[in-house]
């Protein structure tokens, strides 16, 4: 639910961000325009211009000024209806230069030059916005800014959905494109524009306008630049989500290949440990040790029973790995009687320490079973922890006769421990000596 929040407001700002954007100009169209109006009214004349308005039959008209190069000033009829003007008008104005590319420089030279911008009108100052009422620009851009960015969020809600998959198919993908257009047809026919004329704000739909205010050409620049810029957010975003995902279900299937293998090599153990257990409990059998052969059997059963409770679990703590490594010693001390020694040193502040399950049976075993175990020449095995290291060590009495291994018992044990922890354990087998250090992982509320 977290994420979910928090995509939705990366979604929401990127709607916003992209709705300034694509208003940016047009923001700035207007102050661009009032600048160059007056650059170009002072650039033609230096000052302002006074004179009185004539119109002709056509609403066209000549304001006749005593200007500096020309005695009038063209009006088109378009600018009388724009600025609501009447005949005999006394205007204060600024002019602008007939330009194009279709005039040849002497028809320029000749034409007379044009109105520009109106300043007073019969002694007073000329505001256009006041004389449609119009709204204040602030209004506008807000309403322009609001709308588009709903829209654009709409758009993004459409495309930055992920299949239950994580993979979008092509097909699916062009449907989603499909309904982003209809989207922005929508948003392009309901528009919010101001008409000039009365200065109402209206939209597209119901709106009709003097082509040369290029109010259509701005909606539909917009629309088509939020819908472009939209698809590609939208695109890039669900290739970030996509990968993510992927990324999830690979550490997913390599948690369930780690677990699979874990499992495996667990269950490698237990057959190993139970032929072992069977000949120990045939010797006492035969010996009719009755006592002894139940007591085994109790030590027998709970080892087994610590390993199915454990059997599935990566870690378990330092104090139930020890209880069961004693529980197994004593299996062997029946067996071995007063020719197998054990020195146990670990400090009490190590026993919530962790430690991956069923670790040290196989060494236990492992000392046992390659070594020459007799009255005169016992075996002394060492279990200590040092500095947070768990060793298992035994001196090398090796037999006469020496038993084949598989070494399936050690190689389990590394593999394991790297699954489980990450870590290696580092052996040192010399002449000596046979050593095994089991780094231990420190309990998290240490």
């Amino acid at each position: 639910m977290t994420k979910y929040k928090a995509n939705i407001g990366l979604h929401i700002l990127m709607a916003v961000a992209l709705s300034l954007v694509i208003n940016f100009s047009y923001l700035l169209m207007p102050i661009i325009t009032e600048q160059g109006m007056d650059q170009r009214g002072d650039s033609a004349g230096g000052k302002h211009n006074a004179g009185v308005l004539h119109l002709e039959r056509d609403l066209y008209g000549y304001i006749i000024c005593d200007c500096e190069q020309h005695d009038s000033v063209y009006v088109s009829n378009w600018q009388v209806q724009r600025l609501k003007l009447q005949d005999g008008d006394h205007l204060r104005f600024s002019t602008r230069m007939v330009s194009g590319d279709h005039y040849t420089q002497e028809q320029i030279d000749n034409a007379n030059p044009r109105i520009d911008e109106v300043y007073e009108r019969n002694g007073e100052p000329f505001d256009i916005d006041a004389l449609y009422d119009r709204p204040s620009r602030t209004v506008e851009f807000i309403w322009q800014i609001l709308y588009y960015a709903v829209f654009a969020f709409v758009m993004i809600l459409v495309l930055r959905h992920i299949p239950k998959g994580g993979v979008m198919t092509t097909k699916a993908y062009i449907y989603r494109v499909l309904v982003v257009l209809l989207i922005t047809v929508v948003c392009i026919y309901f528009a919010p524009v101001l008409a000039f004329k009365d200065g109402v704000m209206r939209i597209v739909f119901f709106f009709q306008s003097d082509f040369r205010d290029h109010l259509y050409l701005i909606v539909l620049t917009k629309s088509l630049f939020m819908m472009v810029v939209t698809i590609l957010y939208a695109r890039i975003y669900l290739l970030i989500q996509q990968r993510q995902h992927m990324e999830v279900e690979n550490e997913r299937l390599k948690t369930e290949n780690l677990a699979t293998r874990y499992n495996m090599l667990v269950g490698q153990i237990n057959p190993h440990f139970f032929f072992n257990s069977l000949n120990s409990l045939a010797m006492l059998v035969r010996e009719k040790d009755d006592k002894r052969a139940l007591e085994y059997i109790d030590q027998l059963s709970y080892t087994f029973r610590y390993i199915i409770q454990n059997g599935q679990s990566e870690l378990t703590s330092l104090k139930d790995e020890m209880a069961f490594a004693e529980a197994y010693i004593y299996l062997f001390k029946i067996r071995y009687e007063d020719k197998l020694f054990f020195d146990i040193d670990i400090d009490p502040k190590y026993h919530d320490w962790q430690i991956p399950a069923l670790s040290l049976q196989p060494l236990i075993g492992n000392a046992v079973k390659h070594n020459s175990i007799t009255t005169k020449n016992p075996l002394r095995v060492t279990i200590r922890v040092v500095d947070g290291v768990l060793e298992i060590e035994n001196p090398k009495h090796p037999k006469l006769d020496v038993e084949p291994s598989t070494g399936i018992g050690l190689e389990n044990l590394q593999n394991r421990w790297h699954i489980v922890s990450g870590k290696r354990i580092e052996i040192v087998n010399d002449a000596e000596r046979f050593l095994v250090r089991l780094p231990l992982e420190k309990p998290k509320n240490i």
